[in-house]
């Protein structure tokens, strides 16, 4: 089955209202370059996503979804290779990226489907591989990887999801029995939201508070490791002695998953059921791990499952893709209000309509080179090619930059692509919607979006600290140096100059490469460097006093953050253009990628102009230039939509499947008829 669009035959002609002489985009070409270093294996997980067997039923009752998910489940465990990160000689391929960019496609056939793998492989299963020994990954790995086992990924709590160390669930050894004692002491300590607990999950990996006693010594608390914990009995369905939990019940989305509540009371555990790789105990209960520092073993193990969030940002990134190729199909189809002539006009022609989606349309190609770089970045690291703690850091900082920019994006994108198909949208059948509601909670678990900005914005703090004592005070000086040029009018009296009242010159400039990424970079390094400067005092500060300050420059953090990442995004797309080799493609992909840039910088206006970094001329000259971009777009945005490689049995959508096309032909065809037989009714308007 071929998972690239076939030429549409029925499409409406791409000439704007405004016509020129126009590259044109090798579709064929741009497809490849967008499925990136996995071609193969995503066009192979298309296929199998392309299968109605797989696909989303809307509205089906929550109980016959759960039931048709866990069957889905166990139908690609058995035939269609999914397990490419496991061991070999367990079935697997030892291939991380490659599993990722095959999982991710999944969300074309149900983002339950796609969750529910996920919780099975990427959280329960990989656990047990990066938290385990060798003696896990054999008894336990087998049946976790064929789903004779579904598996509950226990970490969050109902009193904690994003502070995991502050979880209230306890692991205590009694080295009397070699045991440790499983606890839950209060309601909040509940694990809660867990995919597979309400129904399906027959064992966990729960994550607890590990406390020992040496001989002779105190009760010491070693933070959070983790557990793997039998459930169920997997012949009657019911929860095991000491084991109790409840459904989450009906959700905003993913039905298809069983999400519930677990709790324990002294539930006794075997020693070997501790995943022991990075903390062990022995039987006496003294502690050991390869890692002395307890910060650094938390986030140690933490980090081996950040491949949840760069799967996140990759499905989020497709979903985004499925909607824009709904949403642009049909506006190029569907024609509303008469223009100058007898037809009505195709909404795509429409200025405002491509101010809706042409700007979505650059930031998804912007996150899906990101994405790209992201997941190759992943199989380094997780390869062991590049495993070391400096790029774990820079694969986990990056994760968390990417993920809440898409996750986020696809959450604008799908509504704004609902908005602009009008009732049409709303419908159930035509999947905005319903993606809307299956990805809402994308942008808060495997970690909340606005945590893991946070996350790196500390990052970047850290990183510039570092530069500046490596540096010394000459930096600080050179820096406070530069900030007092650009708060005077200076540097916007030089653009006046250069400009000299020219908006074409203003146009010019701001379309060049370097341009762009002065702006964008200088914006990132301006925020980091004045909120480095306002937390400077919290060093010497009693500790309640430097939270306070800390909590006070929160926003500020968060901005930084997702300056950092716009940049991130920017430059991928940068590198995605060089990397085309059709000289049409690439002056197509310029364009866009001058869109994201500029609509980055209209959408912080206010900053550049308060700081000093655009004259208002040339800040005017921001919106005027975005619009003729889209212009320029217009004629390729089908083409660029088309490039994303998703068919009909990926979309789904009977809006985007020609239907409207032939409405519209229907209808024009039977005016036509009527002028030309002198039986067209004449308006009151020209009677009077």
């Amino acid at each position: 089955m071929t998972t690239t669009a076939e030429p549409r035959h029925d499409r409406p002609s791409r000439t704007p209202l405004t016509t020129t002489a126009e590259p044109r985009v090798d579709v064929a070409a741009l497809t490849d370059q967008l499925l990136g270093q996995y071609a193969d294996l995503r066009r192979e997980a298309r296929a199998v996503a392309g299968l109605p067997d797989f696909h989303k039923v809307e509205g089906m009752p929550m109980a016959e979804h759960r039931d048709r998910v866990l069957h889905q489940l166990r139908e690609l465990a058995a035939h269609h290779d999914v397990l490419r990160a496991f061991p070999t000689h367990l079935g697997g391929a030892d291939d991380h990226g490659g599993s990722l960019s095959r999982f991710e496609e999944l969300v074309a056939a149900d983002p339950s489907l796609q969750i529910k793998a996920g919780v099975q492989w990427g959280l329960f299963a990989s656990a047990i591989l990066h938290l385990g020994t060798q003696r896990h990954h054999e008894e336990l790995l087998p049946a976790a990887m064929s789903v004779d086992v579904p598996g509950a990924f226990a970490m969050t709590e109902t009193g904690h999801g994003s502070d995991v160390s502050s979880i209230g669930t306890t692991a205590e050894y009694d080295p009397e029995t070699g045991e440790f004692v499983l606890h839950t002491p209060f309601r909040a300590a509940w694990k809660d939201y867990l995919g597979n607990a309400a129904q399906h999950g027959t064992a966990a990996v729960v994550f607890a508070q590990l406390i020992t006693a040496a001989p002779g010594g105190p009760r010491v608390n070693h933070g959070v490791h983790a557990f793997y914990v039998p459930l169920r009995d997997p012949a009657t369905g019911e929860f095991l002695p000491g084991i109790g939990g409840e459904d989450d019940g009906f959700k905003g989305g993913l039905n298809g998953i069983d999400n519930g509540r677990l709790h324990f009371d002294h539930v006794r555990v075997p020693r070997d059921r501790l995943l022991n790789r990075y903390g062990d105990v022995a039987a006496d209960g003294t502690y050991s791990s390869p890692i002395a520092s307890p910060g650094r073993r938390f986030f140690t193990m933490l980090g081996t499952l950040v491949q949840g969030r760069v799967s996140l940002d990759g499905a989020a990134a497709n979903a985004s893709k499925i909607a824009l190729a709904i949403a642009v199909t049909y506006a190029n189809q569907r024609r509303q209000f008469a223009g100058a002539g007898a037809d009505e006009v195709v909404l795509l022609d429409y200025q405002r309509h491509q101010r809706r989606l042409l700007p979505l349309l650059a930031e998804t190609y912007a996150a899906t080179f990101a994405h790209e770089e992201l997941l190759a970045m992943f199989d380094e690291v997780f390869s062991g090619r590049g495993d070391t703690p400096e790029g774990r850091e820079d694969l986990e900082t990056l994760a968390a930059a990417l993920k809440p920019s898409s996750t986020w994006h696809a959450l604008r994108t799908l509504q704004e692509c609902r908005e602009a198909c009008g009732g049409a949208g709303f419908l159930a059948e035509n999947r905005l919607v319903g993606l809307h509601q299956d990805l809402d909670v994308y942008v808060t678990f495997e970690g909340d979006n606005t945590v893991l900005y946070q996350l790196v914005g500390k990052r970047l703090l850290g990183d510039y600290v570092k530069a500046l004592k490596a540096g010394g005070a000459g930096d600080v000086a050179r820096f406070v140096a530069d900030r007092a040029v650009h708060r005077t009018p200076l540097i916007r009296a030089a653009q006046t100059l250069a400009d000299v009242g020219d908006a074409r010159r203003s146009a010019g400039q701001l379309r060049d490469e370097a341009t762009q990424r002065e702006l964008l970079t200088d914006r990132v390094e301006v925020m980091v460097a004045e909120l480095a400067a306002a937390l400077r005092p919290a060093s010497k500060l009693p500790a309640d006093q430097a939270a306070a300050l800390v909590n006070a420059h929160q926003h500020e953090l968060v901005e930084a953050a997702r300056a950092h990442a716009e940049r991130v995004l920017w430059e991928a797309f940068t590198r995605g253009v060089h990397a085309a080799t059709d000289p049409g493609t690439q002056q197509v992909l310029t364009w866009l990628r001058d869109l994201f840039g500029l609509t980055l910088v209209e959408r912080h206006l206010a900053w550049y102009l308060v700081n000093g970094r655009l004259s208002a001329g040339r800040a005017r000259t921001v919106s005027s230039y975005i619009d003729r971009l889209l212009v320029r777009l217009r004629p390729h945005a089908q083409d660029l939509v088309d490039a994303f490689g998703y068919g009909p049995e990926h979309l789904r959508a009977p809006i985007a499947s020609g239907a409207e096309a032939r409405r519209q032909d229907e209808a024009r065809a039977h005016y036509r008829a009527e002028r030309v037989a002198g039986r067209e009714a004449v308006p009151e308007k020209h009677v009077r």
